[in-house]
């Protein structure tokens, strides 16, 4: 069984073959919270996880990576921004609480 759990309204279910980024048909966008800015790109992003205290990580040629010196944590995202999905976006959001938020894209 493959597919995306979508929780809506009280209830879970499995969406097989999800057509669109959101279930209900909106994009998602990274927005950095302190300045809300929306994340349009990887230069962009790195500014703001540099000044966060991220570095870049360079060992897999195929991926975007950052890391902190100070965290076993690691941000991998794919090395086309076209591809950077709401997956990717959470993932960063976890990793700096009170940083970014993900919203829907107007």
């Amino acid at each position: 069984m493959s597919g995306v759990w979508v929780f809506k309204n009280g209830v879970v279910r499995l969406v097989e073959n999800p057509t669109t980024e959101s279930m209900d048909g909106r994009r998602k966008v990274l927005v950095h919270k302190p300045s809300n800015e929306v994340i349009t790109s990887y230069s962009v992003l790195e500014r703001k996880l540099y000044a966060l205290g991220w570095e870049r990580y360079y060992d897999d040629p195929d991926l975007y990576q950052f890391h902190k010196q100070t965290s076993i944590d690691l941000i991998s995202l794919p090395k086309d921004f076209n591809k950077f999905k709401s997956v990717h976006m959470y993932d960063i959001v976890v990793k700096n609480r009170n940083m970014f938020e993900v919203r829907d894209n107007m």
